[in-house]
């Protein structure tokens, strides 16, 4: 599913929201959960899964091209870890909400 697919559904499934207003509710929730994790928090929906920022450590590699040893910095990655509830329904192969 992608984004526009989701904001379709949403208009459709809200009987009271037009696709812009779905657009700004599926935005907001986008937005607030990056900024959230830029701030170094963790974002948690239940039934669904949780948002958490991981550390990768600095290594060397090699560059398959050159075979050069090139060293790659640490750097913040996000993380999702998916909630029971929805690994359940996948597992299940129930797809409804």
């Amino acid at each position: 599913m992608t984004k526009s697919e989701l904001i379709e559904r949403l208009s459709y499934t809200a009987g009271g929201l037009n696709k812009k207003e779905a657009e700004l509710v599926v935005n907001t929730i986008f937005d607030s959960i990056g900024s959230a994790l830029a701030e170094g928090d963790r974002v948690e929906i239940r039934g669904f899964g949780s948002f958490t920022i991981r550390e990768r450590e600095a290594r060397q590699a090699r560059n398959p091209k050159s075979g050069e040893v090139v060293s790659i910095p640490s750097k913040k990655t996000p993380f999702f870890k998916t909630g029971k509830e929805l690994k359940l329904r996948v597992n299940n192969g129930n797809g409804s909400a």
